[in-house]
């Protein structure tokens, strides 16, 4: 099985590994660290009326639905492979966790998919991944997992779960490039409330066939950071301004930040995402209330109900 038919742009060749390899790396300064904020509160209490999003660091959120608890991409390591040690500490304890009704990854990068994390997990957890990458789960135990193609949905604890695309790609061994599919998640409560986990992209097209068939996105967990240089990385991550245009694209109202601030992946300094994605935002003219610029554990709370 291979999902390269799905690659936006071509995958780097050995040139442009050399070439970025001449010009220094990937790697940034840490010099900038004691600025991320940190704000560990621990989670809001569940409620059947209430939705709640906490970013736990990277592109890992613990969403909280009417009572239902969603994972999204769980990273508690400190270490991942290829990376410098995690700069911010996980914003919620693992052991703060509650029951956790699904997981959902986003792709199988090892900034997403963790296996010290997943390891952590009870095998009967509800797990949720792209096309190719269920195995990967079965082969460890787990119980529960549903495969799904971009546009294919499950029903998981009352929630539906669509996998929708990305522009990105997957690899996780030296053999495996592209055999698991990525992409992003759009949950939708019974009453309408919607919300989307990006997962890692690039900019372009999907994200306005997402927004086209998921009309109401309210919040859009989005990455804003890892996009230097820019010539490497504009494929597959997106820049902080062209994080606020995606979310245009969307049609969706609010935008929480993530993928920034946890680990040193590119050069642009530790800090910068934050204060870029706040000067894109205002010369959009769009209401600074509305970005979600949070805190590593910092959470957000709204009533359930459609895009308010």
């Amino acid at each position: 099985m291979s999902f390269r038919d799905r690659l936006t742009e071509p995958l780097p060749t050995p040139r442009d590994l050399a070439r970025i390899m001449r010009e220094g790396g990937f790697r940034g300064s840490t010099a900038n660290a004691h600025r991320i904020p940190v704000q560990r509160d621990g989670l809001p209490a569940a409620a059947a009326d209430r939705i709640s999003w906490t970013w736990v660091g990277h592109s890992t959120y613990v969403v909280r639905i009417g009572g239902v608890t969603v994972l999204t991409d769980p990273v508690w390591s400190a270490k991942i492979p290829g990376v410098p040690r995690r700069i911010t500490p996980p914003g919620v304890a693992w052991q703060e966790l509650p029951r956790l009704d699904a997981v959902v990854i986003s792709h199988n990068h090892y900034d997403h998919l963790d296996t010290p994390t997943v390891r952590r997990l009870p095998k009967d957890t509800p797990i949720l991944v792209g096309a190719g990458l269920g195995r990967w789960f079965r082969n460890r135990g787990f119980s529960s997992v549903r495969e799904l193609d971009w546009w294919e949905s499950a029903e998981v604890a009352g929630l539906r779960f669509d996998f929708v695309p990305a522009h990105h790609w997957s690899r996780r061994g030296l053999f495996d490039t592209c055999r698991s599919l990525w992409g992003g998640w759009v949950i939708t409560a019974p009453d309408g409330t919607r919300t989307y986990h990006a997962g890692d992209s690039g900019y372009g097209p999907r994200f306005a066939a997402v927004g086209e068939r998921y009309p109401g996105i309210d919040v859009a967990m989005m990455p804003i950071g890892a996009y230097d240089p820019r010539w490497f990385m504009r494929p597959v991550h997106l820049d902080p301004a062209e994080a606020v245009r995606a979310l245009g694209d969307l049609g969706a109202r609010r935008l929480a930040a993530m993928h920034w601030g946890t680990f040193v992946l590119t050069r642009e300094p530790v800090d910068e995402p934050l204060e870029l994605v706040r000067k894109a935002w205002a010369a959009e003219g769009r209401d600074p209330a509305d970005l979600w610029a949070l805190a590593v554990g910092e959470s957000r709370t709204l009533p359930l109900g459609p895009v308010r």
